[in-house]
C-alpha cells in the first residue's frame, strides 16, 4: 500500500463503552488479514501524561518500551497486536497544548495570534499522522477519548473532520461507537439515544461511517434497519457489539459483524484475504476450557478498581491459558491485612502477589503478607514496590534489622535497604521523572529467575524513583536471599529470589506490561505454574 488509511473511532451516549476493546479487536482482525496496524489513544484531559493520576481517577498507567507514561488501553493496543507502543500511541490536550506553547514561544508562529483554530488543531492533525508517515504501518486506528459532545473533545473532533476532508475519500473513516440500552419497563432495545449521538457528531460536521452498538441484547433486523436509516449509514454498517464472557471473544464476535469486511470497503482495500485466527482461537479454546483452578490473592490498596491493576489481571488470563488452569483472583487489601487478621485473610490461597504501588498506605500489610508466603511456603511474586516490600520484610525477621524500611516512607530509618536512586535525588517535578521504559538486566546462570526466562539478557519496562541498597546486598546474600537479575549498566539489583523457597521472586520491573495473548510473560507462566503445583501438593498431602 502507497497511502496509509486513517480510522477514527468516536463514541456516544456514555462512557466506559469500550472503544478501546473494540479499536483493538478490529486491529487485530486487520492485522491477521495482512494489513500492518497500530492504534492510537487521543485523551482529552489536561495533564500531559496520566503518570501523575491517582488509579482511582484513571485505572493503571502503562510504561511503553520508550518510556512514555501512557493510558491504560495502550495496553489492550499491545496485548491484541503483539506490537509494541511507543511515545507516538497516546497524545492528551496537556501535550497539544504543551507543545503549541513551546512553538509560540520561540517564535514559531511568526507574531501570529494563537488560536485552537488553525494551531491546536494543526498539532493534533500532525500527531494523529505522525505514525502514518512512518512508512510502517498500512491503517491507523485513532480512537478519540471521551464522549461526542463533550466541551474537552471538541478540538478533536474539529481536527478529524479537517483532516478526513484533506485525506480524501477512501482514505479515512468513522466508527462511531454507541449504546442501545433495554429499557426493562418497555421491555425493548431503544435506539433514541444513539440517533441524538450520532445527530451530535453530525452538528460536528462528520458522518459516522459504520455504528458499532453495544448492547445487552440481540438487536433485530428491523432496529438495524431503523438505525440505518436514522443515523445515515448502510444497514451492513450497523455492527452489533454484545455482551462477551471475555475481551478476547470481541475479534471474534466483531469478525461475525463483519466490522473488518465493511471498514475495508468503506478503505477501499480488498477483503480477498481471509484472516489467520489460528493462534488467537486455540488461545480462547485453552482460556475457556481449563483443566483445573487455582487461587491467587492479589495484594494491594486500590484493589477496589480492577482498572488500577488491568495489566495483571490480563497477564494471568494469558498465563494460565498457557498452563490451561484457569486463575481466580481474590483482592485483598493490604490497608486491611493485620497480625490478628492475617491467618484468616489469606487462607485457602495458592499463591500471593503483593502488586505495585506508592505511598505508605497498606505497606505493613503488604510486609505482613510477604512473610506469610515465605513462611508458609506459598509460591509468591513481588513487583516492584512488592518486591522492595519483599527484602525489607526479609531484612527485619531473617536478618534481624527491625527497623529496617524504604527511605520513601521512613527517610531517617536507620536500615534503608530500599533507597532513593542517585540520579533521583535531585528532581524536583513529579511528572514524567521517574525511572521509565525498558532496561537490560542479566539473569544469573542457575537462578530461579534464568530458569524461568529461559535466557540471561533480558530487557524489563520500569516505573520507579527508589532501588535496592547495596550496601546490604552482602549481608543480606548471606542470609538466604539472592540477588539474580542485575542491571549491567548501574548495578541496580531488579530480581531478588530466595533459593530455598520453593518459588519467591521479587523483580524491580514490570513484566505485566510484556505480556500478550502471542507471548505470555515467562514470569506469569512461571509463577501460575508453580502455583499450581503447589495446589496439587497440598492436595495430595491431605488425601495421604
Amino acid at each position: 500500500m502507497s497511502t496509509t488509511k486513517y480510522i477514527f473511532v468516536t463514541g456516544g451516549v456514555t462512557s466506559s463503552l469500550g472503544k478501546g476493546i473494540i479499536a483493538a479487536s478490529l486491529a487485530k482482525l486487520l492485522q491477521a488479514r495482512g494489513f500492518r496496524t497500530t492504534i492510537q489513544k487521543l485523551d482529552p484531559y489536561i495533564n500531559v501524561d496520566p503518570g501523575t493520576l491517582n488509579p482511582y481517577e484513571h485505572g493503571e498507567c502503562y510504561v511503553t518500551d520508550d518510556g512514555a507514561e501512557t493510558d491504560l488501553d495502550l495496553g489492550h493496543y499491545e496485548r491484541f497486536l503483539n506490537v509494541r507502543t511507543s511515545q507516538a500511541n497516546n497524545v492528551t490536550t496537556g501535550r497539544i497544548y504543551q507543545s503549541v506553547i513551546q512553538k509560540e514561544r520561540r517564535g514559531e508562529f511568526l507574531g501570529k495570534t494563537v488560536q485552537v483554530v488553525p494551531h491546536i488543531t494543526n498539532e493534533i492533525k500532525d500527531r494523529i499522522q505522525l505514525l502514518g508517515k512512518s512508512g510502517e504501518y498500512d491503517i491507523v486506528i485513532t480512537e478519540i477519548g471521551g464522549t461526542v459532545g463533550d466541551i474537552e473533545s471538541l478540538p478533536y473532533i474539529e481536527a478529524v473532520r479537517q483532516l478526513l476532508w484533506e485525506l480524501g475519500d477512501q482514505n479515512g473513516i468513522v466508527i462511531h461507537l454507541t449504546l442501545v440500552p433495554f429499557l426493562s419497563a418497555a421491555g425493548e432495545l431503544k435506539t433514541k439515544p444513539t440517533q441524538h449521538s450520532v445527530k451530535t457528531l453530525m452538528e460536528s460536521g462528520i458522518k459516522a461511517d459504520i455504528l458499532v452498538c453495544r448492547t445487552e441484547h440481540e438487536i433485530s433486523a428491523e432496529k438495524r434497519e431503523k438505525l440505518a436509516l436514522f443515523c445515515n449509514v448502510q444497514k451492513e454498517a450497523v455492527i452489533q457489539s454484545i455482551d462477551a464472557s471475555t475481551i478476547y471473544e470481541v475479534p471474534l464476535l466483531m469478525q461475525q459483524e463483519g466490522l473488518d469486511k465493511v471498514t475495508l470497503k468503506r478503505l477501499g482495500l480488498s477483503d480477498e484475504a481471509q484472516p489467520d485466527l489460528q493462534n488467537w482461537n486455540q488461545f480462547l479454546t485453552r482460556h475457556k476450557n481449563p483443566k483445573a483452578n487455582v487461587t491467587i490473592g492479589l495484594i494491594g490498596k486500590y484493589v477496589e478498581l480492577q482498572d488500577s491493576y488491568k495489566s495483571i489481571l490480563e497477564s494471568f488470563i494469558h498465563a494460565g491459558a498457557q498452563n490451561e488452569v484457569k486463575v481466580k483472583v481474590r483482592s485483598i487489601h493490604s490497608a486491611h491485612l493485620k497480625k490478628e487478621n492475617l491467618e484468616k485473610e489469606l487462607s485457602g490461597l495458592d499463591g500471593i502477589l503483593v502488586a505495585p504501588g506508592f505511598g505508605e498506605r497498606g505497606l505493613e500489610g503488604k510486609i505482613l503478607a510477604v512473610q506469610y508466603a515465605r513462611e508458609k511456603q506459598i509460591p509468591f511474586l513481588g513487583i516492584c514496590l512488592g518486591m522492595q516490600m519483599a527484602v525489607i520484610e526479609y531484612a527485619r525477621n531473617v536478618l534481624g534489622l527491625s527497623e529496617a524500611n524504604t527511605a520513601e516512607m521512613k527517610p531517617d530509618s536507620p536500615h534503608p535497604v530500599i533507597n532513593l536512586m542517585e540520579e533521583q535525588k535531585s528532581v524536583t517535578d513529579k511528572g514524567g521523572t521517574m525511572r521509565l521504559g525498558a532496561w537490560k538486566c542479566q539473569l544469573k546462570e542457575g537462578t530461579l529467575a534464568q530458569e524461568v526466562y529461559g535466557e540471561s539478557d533480558i530487557t524489563e519496562r520500569h516505573r520507579h524513583r527508589f532501588e535496592f541498597n547495596n550496601a546490604y546486598l552482602e549481608k543480606l546474600e548471606a542470609a538466604g536471599m539472592k540477588a539474580s537479575g542485575i542491571n549491567p549498566d548501574t548495578g541496580l539489583v531488579e530480581v531478588v529470589e530466595i533459593p530455598e523457597h520453593p518459588w519467591f521472586i521479587g523483580v524491580q520491573y514490570h513484566p505485566e506490561y510484556k505480556s500478550t495473548v502471542a507471548n505470555p510473560h515467562p514470569l506469569f507462566v512461571g509463577f501460575v505454574k508453580a502455583v499450581y503445583t503447589h495446589k496439587q501438593k497440598q492436595t495430595n498431602a491431605s488425601l495421604a
